[in-house]
């Protein structure tokens, strides 16, 4: 699964990677990006353009419009049928920035945060699907990512990662592509040795905490013996 990102990236870089976004300024870093939270997606609709969304899919079927984070990710083996999905994934797909993620691995006992991110620096640009809720006078935006099997590397840390779309051409044909058959070959694991990892500080467990404390490497601390 993938239950905790951060976003903390330059104007300029968020250009270069992706060239047909239209960028005024960088979106606020944040080092700590966690469900419920809202964060900068690309959507379907408006694909030039970063739109805020609530991370965790709110169906427009849903009865209240309250985000409550219970659907930040979707299987991208069942995507295509699930009730919650199966609309999203046909009519309203997103692609989410990061510059990284983290995932927990148990080490002694203990669950250790790990921070993920590209090895050549790159973004990570994540397959999302979205919706909209509305009572007719409010108004709700949010999404998922999709997930799928890890790669080696991720496999040593957990059993799902977030699908990575690695180049323009597949970023713009998740947002783009109208058959769902063809966006069926979107949603696979990624190369092997593509991503770096370190362990950093169990700040990151409490949704509170945003600072760039967060991205740096985690050393146990000293003993006497």
């Amino acid at each position: 699964m993938c239950g905790r990102f951060s976003l903390v990236t330059s104007r300029e870089k968020l250009q270069q990677q992706l060239p047909f976004l239209e960028i005024d300024e960088a979106p606020k870093p944040s080092f700590n990006i966690a469900p419920t939270q809202q964060t900068p997606v690309i959507s379907n609709d408006d694909p030039t353009h970063l739109h805020m969304m609530t991370w965790g899919l709110v169906p427009f079927w849903d009865k209240t419009g309250k985000p409550t984070g219970k659907l930040i990710n979707a299987r991208s083996e069942t995507v295509a049928s699930k009730p919650a999905f199966k609309r999203a994934f046909q009519r309203r797909r997103c692609l989410v920035p990061a510059d990284s993620f983290y995932e927990w691995k148990r080490v002694d006992g203990k669950k250790v945060p790990y921070r993920i991110f590209l090895r050549n620096g790159d973004l990570l640009l994540f397959a999302g699907i979205w919706d909209e809720w509305t009572d007719g006078e409010n108004r709700l935006r949010s999404f998922s990512i999709l997930t799928t099997n890890p790669n080696k590397e991720i496999s040593v840390v957990h059993d799902r990662m977030p699908v990575v779309l690695l180049d323009n051409d597949a970023q713009w044909k998740w947002l783009m592509e109208d058959d769902p058959g063809r966006l069926q070959d979107f949603l696979h694991s990624p190369p092997d040795g593509i991503f770096d990892m370190y362990p950093v500080s169990t700040e990151v467990n409490y949704p509170g905490n945003n600072s760039p404390r967060l991205h740096e490497p985690w050393l146990p601390p000293a003993t006497l013996f």
